[in-house]
């Protein structure tokens, strides 16, 4: 862990985590294959620790087939019944069934916008939001952004989408910055130019 640079505090748990937030979180994404894949890890995370996903997450690319949304979407009954037999990733029958259910909903809008990245960049003018936030107690669990988000995800046809799963999702994907002020991201991702 590099000294004397200052970050998020939750990033200091594990070797994981910080690597996970100096490389990805809250950097802007436009890749519809990973924002499918956040989503999904988004989904899984939901009571659990985000580290058990981060440990878990190879597991499930081999699982899921890469995130390939076009596979997972064709997955049945029987893939479903290997997966909960599968003791490496996170073995639970409604969290399956929604990323099969949202695979498919993904590619819906894919198929009328031309990406998932147009549409999920269009709520925010596609401009990244930049919070302010000194304290990580101020982030907040949710927004009227997030529930926004929720409202149409869910008129879409998206399950396992409530406003905080989809906060968390706003977050990891860049388009909220809610890293604070004195970490070193900020600065970076304030910087970047998409």
């Amino acid at each position: 862990m590099s000294k004397g640079v200052e970050r998020c505090a939750w990033a200091l748990r594990s070797e994981l985590e910080l690597t996970y937030h100096d490389t990805e979180w809250g950097r802007p994404e436009f890749d519809d294959e990973v924002l499918f894949e956040l989503l999904v890890l988004e989904m899984m995370q939901s009571g659990l620790s985000w580290s058990i996903i981060l440990k878990k997450r190879e597991a499930m690319r081999l699982a899921f087939d890469g995130f390939d949304m076009r596979k997972i979407a064709e997955y049945g009954e029987e893939k479903i019944e290997e997966l909960l037999e599968n003791e490496t990733i996170i073995r639970n029958r409604m969290k399956l069934t929604a990323m099969i259910n949202n695979a498919t909903c993904f590619m819906a809008i894919q198929q009328e916008l031309g990406s998932f990245s147009e549409y999920l960049w269009g709520f925010v003018n596609h401009e990244p939001v930049h919070n302010t936030w000194e304290y990580e107690h101020e982030i907040p669990a949710s927004s009227s952004l997030s529930y926004e988000l929720t409202k149409d995800l869910k008129k879409r046809g998206f399950r396992f989408v409530g406003p905080t799963i989809v906060y968390s999702f706003l977050q990891a994907a860049g388009v909220v910055n809610d890293h604070i002020t004195s970490c070193f991201c900020y600065d970076e991702i304030v910087n970047l130019r998409s």
